[in-house]
C-alpha cells in the first residue's frame, strides 16, 4: 500500500519530471558534443595533388589543414616528372574533414632493373609473355639455323647478349635470336629402333 501511495504522490511525480528534464538536457549537451568533435557538417575539398612535388604538395594540405602520407615509389610513369606524386587518395574534389589523411605515391625517378630470367629453349610465346610480365619491351626478332623452329637461341639488350641473372632496366627493348626449324637431322637422330616380328 505505502508502494502505491508513493507511486501517486507529488514527490514521485517531481522527480520523474526532473528525471526527464536532465535526460534530455544531457542528451542534447552530449549531441552538441559530438557535433563539434566530429566536425559534422564540415566539407574540405580535397586539392588535386597530381604532378607535384611532395613539398609544394604538403603546403598545399596544409592550408586546408590536411595531413599527407607517401606509400611508394616503386612505379615509374614517363610522362610524368620524377619525384612528383603520381596517384592520390581520396581523390581531388573529395570533400573530407579536417586532419584527414591524404594517402599518396610518388613517381620514381628513373626505371628499375630486373633480373633477367633463364630465356633458352623458351618457345617465343613463352619468352615474350616473361618480358611483357618484366615491363621489358619486345625487339626486333632474327632467325638461326636450329632444329626447334621459335625456340629462344639468345637473347640481347643494345647487341649485347644477356645470361640469366643480369640485371636489365625496366622498359629496355630486348632481342631475340630464335631458331627457325631448318636443321638437319643427325644419322643418329633419324635412327630408329628396328622392328620386332
Amino acid at each position: 500500500m505505502k508502494l502505491f501511495k508513493f507511486l501517486v504522490s507529488k514527490a514521485f511525480f517531481r522527480s520523474v519530471i526532473i528525471a526527464l528534464v536532465l535526460a534530455v538536457v544531457g542528451a542534447f549537451l552530449v549531441l552538441q558534443w559530438l557535433k563539434n568533435t566530429t566536425n559534422h557538417d564540415q566539407k574540405i575539398a580535397v586539392p588535386e595533388l597530381i604532378q607535384l612535388d611532395t613539398d609544394t604538395a604538403l603546403e598545399v594540405l596544409s592550408k586546408s589543414n590536411l595531413q599527407m602520407v607517401v606509400l611508394d615509389t616503386l612505379e615509374y610513369d614517363k610522362n610524368l616528372p620524377a619525384y612528383t606524386i603520381l596517384e592520390q587518395d581520396p581523390k581531388e574534389n573529395t570533400f573530407v574533414k579536417e586532419a584527414r589523411k591524404i594517402y599518396v605515391k610518388i613517381n620514381a625517378g628513373g626505371y628499375g632493373n630486373v633480373l633477367m630470367p633463364d630465356m633458352e629453349h623458351l618457345t617465343y610465346r613463352q619468352a615474350l609473355a616473361t618480358i611483357n610480365s618484366l615491363g621489358l619491351v619486345e625487339g626486333k626478332s632474327t632467325y638461326k639455323t636450329f632444329i626447334g623452329k621459335d625456340v629462344v637461341l639468345e637473347v640481347s639488350q643494345g647487341g649485347k647478349v644477356l645470361k640469366q641473372g643480369d640485371k636489365v632496366v625496366k622498359n629496355s627493348v630486348i632481342d631475340f635470336v630464335l631458331g627457325d626449324g631448318r636443321a638437319p637431322l643427325t644419322a643418329e637422330q633419324l635412327d630408329v629402333a628396328p622392328e620386332i616380328d
